[in-house]
């Protein structure tokens, strides 16, 4: 079994795109943690901009099938958290100045 990396999360996880603010969430600074296990169980922890988002339900269905269809993924748990809480600095700095731009 190939072992799952962090970066192989990452990479299926920018695929994920807010559908109200078209940035992927890793961009977004939603994802506050990932652990991969030795069976390749992969925990997120992640955030959403506000606990009112009306698509929440939406990006973590989006999240769950891309976790799930990486190869050789285990279980897939999501943690959603709200501590601490996003800021817009959350943001990476790229996409911050292309906003601005």
């Amino acid at each position: 079994m190939q072992r799952l990396t962090i970066n192989d999360i990452i990479t299926a996880l920018k695929g994920c795109v807010d559908p109200e603010i078209g940035i992927n969430i890793v961009d977004l600074g939603l994802i506050y943690g990932i652990n991969i296990d030795a069976s390749n169980n992969i925990s997120l922890k992640i955030t959403m901009t506000s606990p009112m988002c009306p698509v929440t339900s939406v990006i973590l269905a989006d999240i769950q099938l891309r976790l799930e269809h990486l190869q050789g993924a285990g279980q897939v748990n999501i943690d959603l958290v709200w501590e601490p809480a996003w800021t817009p600095e959350c943001i990476t700095e790229e996409v911050r100045m292309s906003m601005q731009a």
